[in-house]
């Protein structure tokens, strides 16, 4: 229940912060969000590699074990 109290009152703040009539910061937030979304899709495009070379590795196993199901049965 505390964990629900405080996301709303974090994303309330959030909102507060990001109007012109509150605090005025969306200037600087977008300054971050514009900083962040190239680092944020290099780190999509590395976890998308990794899981690329796994899924291939994960494909060549599959492959050795059919063909060693077939030489045993």
């Amino acid at each position: 229940m505390t964990a629900l109290f405080v996301g709303f009152i974090l994303i309330g703040f959030t909102l507060f912060a990001s109007i012109p009539q509150g605090l005025g910061w969306y200037n600087e937030i977008l300054l971050v969000l514009k900083g962040g979304i190239p680092i944020f899709t290099a780190f999509i495009g590395l976890i998308s590699i990794f899981v690329g070379i796994a899924d291939i590795r994960d494909r060549q196993d599959e492959k050795k074990e059919e063909e060693e199901m077939k030489k045993q049965g």
